[in-house]
């Protein structure tokens, strides 16, 4: 399947411990942490990609720009939605959002680039090797 604009899905969990900013070293109060939020927004993208990548290529995070409005506590359940609005070459970006029963816990955009995960895992080792591709 083509990867086009508007393809969208989700991504949820329900706050744990585990998740807050306190347990990830973002901060020191029991709520869902920044990084997890992030992370959850991610995961949406990997979801919405899933069934549309070629063999051999995944996608790899470039650019994060969230906006985390208001705390979620533990046992709060979440969900994070990611939606494809542009595509440049290999570079996807996304519109995203999370929200609890409350309302919008967070909002951005995260660009994520399409790469051949062997050449991509190769760069990683030898970075000095192929620094113009």
């Amino acid at each position: 399947m083509p990867i086009e604009p508007g393809l969208r899905a989700t991504a949820e969990l329900t706050v744990t411990p585990a998740d807050t900013a306190e347990a990830l070293g973002s901060g020191t109060v029991p709520v869902l942490g920044t990084p997890r939020v992030i992370a959850l927004c991610e995961e949406a993208i990997v979801n919405a990609l899933e069934e549309h990548l070629e063999p051999g290529t995944s996608t790899v995070g470039m650019k994060v720009q969230i906006d985390h409005l208001q705390p979620s506590v533990i046992g709060t359940p979440v969900e994070a939605e990611a939606v494809l609005e542009t595509i440049k070459g290999r570079r996807l970006s996304f519109a995203v959002s999370a929200a609890d029963p409350r309302g919008l816990v967070a909002a951005g955009r995260v660009t994520r680039v399409i790469v051949d995960v062997e050449r991509f895992l190769e760069m990683a080792q030898h970075p000095d090797d192929d620094q113009d591709s």
